[in-house]
C-alpha cells in the first residue's frame, strides 16, 4: 500500500510541476531569443483573449472555422485576378477574428503598446485600430499621440502609392503639420473594408525593433470580417515585414503552427535565419507579377497511397495572367483544390477506403473509422520536394462517434476559383519555412504542440 502511495504521489507531483511550468510559460516570450516568439492558440489555456475552450465537438468547431473559407478563397482569387530566430506568440484567431488565421504579439510605438496582430502570409501591409476608430470592435486600440516616435507619411512618398486600396491624397485639408497625409481605403475578407492613414513608428518584435515601419492607422471599420487588434502582413510584397525589416531577417521567416485542439500547448514564429531547420528540404517559390504578395509554389501531382491520382496538369499549372496555381495560404482553414482536382483526389481516397459515406459541413467524406491504419496516406508532390500529411492532418474525427472525415474540400465553385490553396489545418505540427531572398518555401515535421 505504501508504494502505491508513493507512486500516485510521485505522478502528481509531475503533473503540478508541468502545470507550474506551463503557467510561467504565460509570461509570453520572457525566455525566447531575439527572434523566437511564441505561438499561442486561441482557446489555449495562457490565451490572451480569455476564450474558453469550444464547448462542442472538434469537428463541428472546424466546420464552423472553415464556413468562412469561401469567402477567403473568393478574396484571394480577387487578388490574383486584379491587374493592380524571432519567436513570435501565435494565437488562433478564427472565433474571435472570424477568418481561419493566427496571431502574434507585437509592441507598437514609444514605449511600446502591446497588440495582438493577425499573421497573414498572402498580406504585406500592416494595420491597427487607432484612438477614435469608429466601428472597431477591440477594446485595445493604438493611441498614437502617447507614441514619441509616431508620425503620418505624407502623399508624396513612395510607400503611399505601395498601399493596395484607393488612395485619397487630396491637395487640401487632410493636412497634418505642413504635408497632406496618406489615407487609403481598403478590402478584407470579402465583406469588410477599413479607412487609414499610412504611419509610421517602431514596431518591437520580442527584443527587435524594425524602426520607422509604415502601417495603416485605422479610422473607420466596416463589415465583420476586419481582424479586431490589426494585421501584420508577411507576404512577399514591399510592404511586408520582411520587406521593411531590410537585412534584420535576411528575408527569412518560419512559423510552427499548433493544433486547433491544443488547448495547452503553443507554436512558434522563427523570424531570420538563424535557428531554421538545417535539413530542411525545400521546393522553389514561384513568382506572380500581377499579384506579388502570395506565396506560389509548384505542386506537380498527389498520390493517395501509392496510387498517383489522374489530375490534368492545367488544374495544377501556375499560370501568372489568370492567377492560377497552388499557393500556401496562413488564413484558410482548410486545404482546398480547384473542383476537378478535389474530386479525382476524393474518388481515389474513396476508392481505397471503401465505405460508406456521408457529408458533414464543408467535408463530403465522412465515414465510419474503426482502423486508422488502413487510411491511405495524401502525399502532396511539389517540385523537388513530398509533404506526406500526417494522419492528423489529413483526417478529423467526431468527439461523440466513430466518425472521421477527409479534411479537404473542393473550391468554391464561382469563376475565380482557379487557386489551389494549402491551408492551416494541413500546416498543423509542421515547420514551414519562408526563404524569400532564396525563393524558396522549406517544410519539416515538428511538433508544434
Amino acid at each position: 500500500m505504501a508504494t502505491y502511495f508513493f507512486f500516485f504521489f510521485f505522478i502528481f507531483l509531475i503533473i503540478s510541476t508541468r502545470t507550474l511550468a506551463y503557467d510561467d510559460s504565460c509570461a509570453f516570450n520572457s525566455k525566447k531569443g531575439n527572434s523566437d516568439l511564441s505561438v499561442i492558440h486561441i482557446y489555449g489555456k495562457c490565451s490572451p483573449f480569455n476564450s474558453p475552450k469550444p464547448s462542442s465537438s472538434w469537428i463541428n468547431t472546424v466546420i464552423s472555422m472553415a464556413s468562412k473559407d469561401p469567402q477567403r478563397l473568393s478574396y484571394l482569387s480577387s487578388l490574383v485576378v486584379s491587374k493592380k530566430p524571432t519567436n513570435v506568440p501565435i494565437a488562433s484567431g478564427q472565433q474571435l477574428f472570424n477568418i481561419g488565421n493566427y496571431v502574434v504579439r507585437v509592441k507598437m510605438g514609444t514605449p511600446g503598446q502591446q497588440m495582438y496582430m493577425v499573421l497573414d502570409t498572402s498580406n504585406d501591409a500592416a494595420f491597427v485600430p487607432c484612438s477614435g476608430c469608429v466601428g472597431c470592435s477591440s477594446n485595445t486600440l493604438f493611441a498614437p499621440s502617447t507614441s514619441t516616435t509616431y508620425g503620418s507619411v505624407d502623399c508624396s512618398v513612395p510607400e503611399c502609392t505601395q498601399v493596395r486600396g484607393s488612395l485619397s491624397c487630396p491637395t487640401t485639408g487632410s493636412v497634418v503639420g505642413s504635408s497632406t497625409a496618406c489615407f487609403f481605403n481598403q478590402s478584407y475578407g470579402g465583406d469588410s473594408s477599413f479607412y487609414a492613414m499610412l504611419s509610421r513608428d517602431s514596431l518591437g518584435l520580442v527584443n527587435d525593433v524594425v524602426p520607422n515601419y509604415a502601417f495603416g492607422c485605422i479610422s473607420s471599420v466596416s463589415g465583420t470580417s476586419i481582424p479586431p487588434q490589426g494585421l501584420l502582413g508577411l507576404g512577399r510584397g514591399s510592404m511586408s515585414l520582411m520587406s521593411q525589416s531590410g537585412s534584420l531577417y535576411s528575408g527569412v521567416f518560419s512559423y510552427c503552427l499548433p493544433s486547433f485542439k491544443s488547448y495547452y500547448f503553443s507554436g512558434s514564429l522563427k523570424l531570420g535565419p538563424v535557428g531554421q531547420p538545417k535539413d530542411i528540404k525545400t521546393t522553389p517559390l514561384l513568382k506572380n507579377p500581377r499579384r506579388p504578395s502570395l506565396y506560389y509554389v509548384n505542386l506537380t501531382s498527389v498520390s493517395v497511397g501509392r496510387v498517383p491520382v489522374p489530375i490534368a496538369p492545367e488544374h495544377l499549372a501556375f499560370d501568372p495572367n489568370t492567377g492560377a496555381g497552388t499557393v500556401i495560404d496562413s488564413g484558410t482553414v482548410i486545404t482546398r483544390f480547384v473542383q476537378p482536382a478535389y474530386e479525382a483526389i476524393r474518388d481515389e481516397f474513396r476508392k481505397q477506403v471503401n465505405g460508406t459515406y456521408s457529408s458533414l459541413g464543408a467535408f463530403d467524406t465522412c465515414f465510419v473509422s474503426q482502423n486508422e491504419a488502413m487510411i491511405p496516406t495524401i502525399t502532396l508532390h511539389f517540385e523537388g520536394m513530398d509533404l506526406k500529411l500526417p494522419m492528423e492532418n489529413t483526417l478529423i474525427h467526431s468527439s461523440a462517434t466513430p466518425l472521421a472525415c477527409l479534411a479537404i474540400a473542393s473550391a468554391p465553385n464561382n469563376v475565380n476559383s482557379v487557386l489551389n490553396v494549402i491551408a492551416n489545418l494541413q500546416q498543423q505540427n509542421l515547420r514551414i519555412m519562408f526563404d524569400t531572398a532564396n525563393s524558396r518555401v522549406g517544410i519539416a515535421r515538428e511538433v508544434c504542440n
